[in-house]
């Protein structure tokens, strides 16, 4: 019985720390035009409740009127989430002209 409910615990634990990456996608105007892409990083505290610098999306657009942006948790920021364990939490903001 005790197996069962160690294992078990184990398993909701793994599944719980393995989840999909955070994606958010939106267009402004039209869409992207051209494909040129630029990226900039988030900075979060204490599992994004505390955010320490987050770039803005319009800003990165420059004075394209048509984009789009996505903001994700990349391969690279769970790492750094789970090496840190939820203390500083990173995410990237892509904006395609």
């Amino acid at each position: 019985m005790k197996k069962s409910v160690l294992k078990f615990s184990f398993l909701f634990v793994a599944s719980i720390m393995l989840s999909s990456c955070y994606t958010y996608e939106f267009s402004v105007g039209e869409g992207a035009q051209t494909g040129i892409q630029k990226q900039k990083k988030n900075h979060y505290l204490i599992a994004g409740l505390a955010p320490v610098s987050v770039s803005d999306p319009a800003e990165l657009a420059g004075d394209a009127k048509d984009y789009d942006v996505k903001i994700q948790h990349t391969f690279v920021d769970g790492l750094i989430n789970g090496l840190t364990f939820g203390l500083y939490t990173p995410t990237t903001t892509k904006v395609t002209r």
